[in-house]
């Protein structure tokens, strides 16, 4: 058996859903797991990961293939902080929606063929920090394409002068999957 772990915004992005029971076939990036996922597992459970994940950067060699045995989410703590955009970091204080023609502050993505999506940033910024030792296992049927459905909802804050308070929230990480190779 091999444990995998799954990073949450590479399945987010794309990644196809699986369940318990089914064959997969993963890229594996390393089989010495990050450090990063030492400090957010924690010593004990990060002993037991022994591949991670990758699907983004390039065609990896190492695979895993196999029939799916368990599959467990990965849950942290977070504290969430919002503050005022500072100068610099996006928009002036004062500043709601970006003024016309100040492309600058336009949040967006190009889709090619003169396709542009965009908005004009919050005042806000959000600050997400983990909380050590606070990695949680649940048992799953399998890995969702999406992963917002499951974590807390961010609060949604009319613009205003005054940014909602300091607050505490589960946020998911990634996936443990056990997989029984093939031989």
């Amino acid at each position: 058996m091999t444990r995998v772990w799954l990073t949450e915004w590479e399945w987010a992005c794309c990644g196809d859903a699986f369940a318990t029971g089914d064959e997969i076939d993963f890229g594996i990036e390393t089989r010495t797991p990050h450090a990063a996922l030492a400090d957010m597992l924690g010593p004990e459970l990060f002993a037991t990961v022994e591949a991670m994940e990758s699907h983004h950067e390039e065609e990896f060699t190492d695979r895993v293939r196999g029939r799916v045995v368990a599959v467990h989410e990965v849950t942290q703590d977070v504290i969430e902080r919002w503050s005022l955009r500072r100068p610099g970091h996006g928009a002036p204080p004062e500043s709601i929606k970006a003024a016309d023609g100040d492309e600058r502050a336009v949040v967006g993505r190009e889709f090619g063929n003169g396709a542009f999506l965009a908005r004009s940033p919050s005042q806000y910024m959000i600050e997400i920090e983990p909380v050590a030792n606070t990695a949680r296992l649940t048992p799953a049927q399998g890995v969702r394409h999406r992963i917002d459905d499951d974590d807390e909802p961010l609060p949604r804050v009319e613009e205003s002068a005054v940014p909602p308070p300091e607050h505490g929230r589960r946020s998911l990480k990634g996936w443990l999957v056990d997989v029984q190779e093939h031989a």
